[in-house]
């Protein structure tokens, strides 16, 4: 920059970095007046004082005087420090691209200066071009651009990286990232960004090669989680060169299992990658490279490392070559206890169930003293009785040859109490809706087993996000007490149903139902609550209608209580319900008919401590009332009434550790369900010569049912279910035989559709529905006994508490008989498919099945073989 009398005095605009070499490569600059022809000598080896007489700035609207190191009013040099450092700082402020410092005018001593700016582009509009639009999102995000910012160099490859580090992480290494810019035609200094994306193909990890090894390198790579060669499928290779390297060797072959073998032949020949991708990711293999050495270190090679690594890059392919010092192998010998007084070392040896010998296997040995996932460790013994400060730490005492004698030392502490017990994170349920829910009380001992029940009562409560509930204790070792905090994050637990369906020849059904699972009838008279309903004591309150104008409808309400009185976990329910179908005429022709039932129950249930506290007990009444005129051809009489009323007695366990997509747990139920035994308390009438009208004008039946959902956690989040249903039902009386309501109906989505006799409908996939029945010249007539078999695997694509997805894959099995001699519990119809459930606070659980039936149903072709199927809140479970 140069320094003119303007406009008297002409001088040529430089930028920064030329004013620089002005600064220091001339000794003066001469400045000429228009008006007198006057020469004027400025000389950077004796500059002159000045004082300033005024500032103004021009080329754009603002500018912020503070960048400047003088004001008006000061004396400085000029040209001087002050000048050159104001420069420096409008430069640094990064938002121009070029500054012009001027003398307008200078009397006597007095100096005038106009500073003239060049502003930056800034931002109007940036996007993608060569990517999907969900990459474009998820690019947004993270580039956090907005209109309005400043575009430089530096800020270009700012987002060059953010977007070339995204691709990486996702394998594609070879990508490049070209940004265009454009200037905007209709705002001044504008520019649009546009990043021209080309992924390139992914880079996958070819071949691992580990050296320095004796044991197969596949157990060493299954250590790598994150680390995986590409899928490779060449059993034979080389298999000639194996053959004869047998035969000559024939001793080694016989130093090793036959498995060994298997797995040294197989692990360069064969690799499948279902769950896992090959792709290269830098942080995932630093992580693999330290399992790969625990893995030796479980293996009893504790003093194993690295010596050298490299990972080469050829094209879209990776090859990583590991070289490890295995060192000796060493073994436990014996393991020792001091500092114990609570419990004999005898019991502590029986629990740590390390024998002498044992290859030497820290995580192993870290397992059983404070983390083992049954249970099983001398921590949780110790915890679960009070003593929260345990600790045990293990120390090599003696090192002799390849064995190992360890001694742990066990600091007890003093047994714990609980003191305050809180909540945090809750929004809309109450506190003491929580609190009553867990087991860890005030003044009682601590237990670590109450707090890892205490978590799953409130997952089993459904209000909040499953995988953020926490336990925060926080201990005061001096007074002996913890206090307990429950971290919890609410999640929208209310449900919305609104469907439109087509009823064949009836026309269109239209269903809406809601559900609040959350409901506070406390709060009901209270204005305030209403946000938009009462919400926050756990209590569920149900409205269901269906309606075909002129056909059907159907209302239905409910409401539960899960605490009665609030101070014992028993609970109380209540529903009513009202459908009527009837002929599409008028109601004074002689066609007109219908049918009406009316269903009321009531049921009352309580938590069990024993055989333990997962084992609750409920017992229901409920009465329906069949109203039929003239609706013969719908129902099995023509004209009267009919009465249903029955006791249920249900009992069950239920410990999965989590209601949406649990990963371990089972849940076990058994149901009985009883009607009185009207027509013993008459043996002389005659039944078999009544009309259907009488016969069941009060029905009798006995019913039972048993079901069992077990959950394992196959590897990480892959989840293994194993289902079965069983189901009997019974008469008390030959003469009136098996009852023609409330039957099973086995096949299809489970939904139940114009069910006028009380009708349950079990779910089976790859059949229509229910087609897995038995059938008379009427047709299907369901069953008295029905089995059903299940095996799921599924695995989960998000589990956000606003919208969980998992896929499944599922295998089934089942069949139904209408009576005991008939049954065959190996004949069964089987079938296989696959499907994805979506939870949705709204909507609830929804599932989409695609299932193909492999045998066919006597009488019914083509009712299995590929069916698709929609289920509602695991309606097909």
């Amino acid at each position: 920059m140069m320094f003119k009398p303007f406009p008297y005095i002409k001088i040529i605009t430089l930028t920064l970095l030329l004013s620089m070499c002005k600064l220091f490569c001339y000794g003066q600059i001469i400045l000429t007046s228009e008006e007198d022809n006057q020469n004027i000598n400025i000389s950077f080896s004796n500059p002159k004082t000045y004082e300033i007489g005024g500032i103004t700035y021009t080329g754009v609207p603002n500018f912020d005087t503070r960048l400047l190191f003088f004001k008006v009013g000061d004396q400085i040099e000029i040209p001087g420090e002050q000048i050159s450092k104001s420069i420096k700082n409008i430069w640094k402020a990064g938002l121009y691209e070029d500054v012009e410092v001027t003398l307008t005018k200078v009397v006597d001593d007095i100096a005038f200066i106009n500073i003239h700016l060049t502003e930056r582009n800034r931002l109007v509009a940036f996007g993608f071009r060569g990517i999907k639009k969900n990459q474009e999102t998820e690019l947004r995000d993270r580039i956090k651009l907005s209109q309005g910012n400043i575009v430089n160099d530096n800020m270009i490859q700012t987002c060059v990286n953010v977007i070339k580090k995204y691709y990486v992480e996702k394998g594609f290494y070879n990508c490049s990232i070209k940004p265009e810019i454009k200037l905007d035609d209709k705002i001044s200094k504008g520019v649009n960004l546009i990043f021209h994306i080309d992924k390139g193909a992914k880079v996958k990890i070819d071949r691992i090669f580990i050296s320095g090894i004796s044991i197969p390198q596949g157990k060493l790579t299954k250590a790598m989680k994150g680390t995986k060669e590409r899928t490779r499928f060449a059993p034979l290779l080389k298999a000639d060169t194996m053959f004869r390297f047998m035969v000559k060797n024939m001793d080694y072959y016989k130093s090793k299992e036959l498995i060994e073998h298997l797995e040294d032949y197989f692990t360069d020949r064969v690799k499948f990658r279902l769950a896992k991708s090959s792709k290269f990711n830098k942080d995932s293999y630093e992580d693999d490279k330290v399992k790969l050495v625990g893995k030796y270190n479980d293996l009893g090679f504790r003093d194993a490392f690295i010596t050298y690594d490299t990972v080469i890059f050829d094209h879209n392919f990776v090859y990583i070559y590991i070289v490890v010092e295995e060192g000796n192998k060493f073994y436990f010998r014996n393991i020792d206890f001091v500092g114990n007084t609570k419990y004999p070392t005898q019991v502590l040896k029986e629990i740590l169930n390390i024998e002498k010998g044992a290859v030497y296997n820290q995580s192993l040995l870290d397992a059983r003293l404070f983390q083992d996932k049954n249970g099983n460790d001398l921590a949780s013994l110790y915890m679960n009785d009070g003593y929260l400060f345990f600790n045990a730490i293990p120390v090599e005492v003696r090192i002799e040859g390849d064995s190992i004698d360890i001694e742990i030392r066990v600091r007890e502490g003093k047994q714990t109490k609980y003191n305050r017990i809180t909540v945090s994170g809750n929004t809309k349920t109450s506190d003491r809706v929580i609190l009553r829910e867990v087991t860890t009380i005030p003044g009682q001992m601590f237990s670590r087993k109450d707090l890892i029940r205490s978590q799953q009562a409130l997952l089993q409560m459904g209000f909040f996000n499953q995988e953020s509930i926490n336990v925060n204790p926080k201990p005061n070792e001096l007074d002996g007490t913890v206090d307990i905090e429950y971290l919890v994050e609410e999640a929208s637990s209310d449900q919305l149903e609104l469907s439109v369906g087509w009823a064949g020849l009836n026309g269109f059904l239209i269903s809406a139902g809601v559900t609040f699972n959350n409901f506070s009838m406390r709060k009901f008279f209270k204005k305030d609550a209403w946000t938009p309903i009462p919400s926050g004591d756990g209590q569920k309150l149900s409205f269901r209608a269906s309606t075909n104008a002129r056909f059907y409808q159907y209302y239905a309400a409910s409401f539960s209580e899960p605490w009665v009185g609030g101070k014992k976990p028993n609970s109380l329910s209540a529903s009513l319900s009202y459908q009527m179908s009837q002929r599409g005429v008028k109601a004074d022709t002689s066609y007109y008919g219908f049918i009406k039932i009316l269903g009321f129950s009531i049921g009352y249930g309580k938590k069990l401590k024993w055989p333990d506290d997962h084992f609750q007990m409920s017992h229901s009444i409920s009465y329906q009332r069949y109203n039929v005129k003239n609706f013969g051809s719908y129902f099995i009489f023509s004209d009267g009434y009919a009465n249903n009323i029955s006791y249920t007695f249900t009992v069950g366990r239920y410990s999965i550790d989590a209601p949406i997509y649990p990963r371990q747990g089972s849940e076990i139920m058994f149901s009985a369900q009883f009607t009185p035994p009207y027509s013993l308390f008459d043996p002389k009438k005659n039944y078999s010569t009544m009309s259907d009208q009488d016969k069941y004008r009060w029905l009798e039946l006995h019913k039972w049912k048993f079901n069992v959902s077990w959950f394992t956690r196959v590897v990480e989040n892959l989840v293994l279910n194993v289902r079965f249903k069983s189901g009997f039902m019974g008469c008390y009386n030959k003469q009136i035989g098996i009852s023609p309501f409330e039957r099973f109906y086995l096949g299809g989505d489970g939904l139940s559709n114009f069910s006028y006799d009380g009708r349950e409908i079990i779910g089976m996939r790859g059949y229509s529905d229910p087609k897995v029945n038995s059938y008379d010249q009427n047709g299907s007539i369901g069953a008295a006994i029905f089995n059903k078999f299940t095996a799921e695997l599924r695995y989960p694509i998000t589990l956000n508490p606003s919208a969980t997805i998992f896929l499944l894959g599922f295998v089934e099995a089942g069949n139904s008989w209408m009576d005991k001699r008939q049954y065959s519990p190996f004949k069964l119809y089987k079938s296989a498919g696959a499907g994805v459930r979506i939870f949705l606070p709204m909507f609830g659980l929804l599932g989409f099945d695609w299932g193909y039936g492999f045998d066919e149903i006597p009488g019914k072709k083509g009712m299995n073989k590929g069916n698709f199927h929609i289920s509602i809140n695991s309606s097909i479970d």
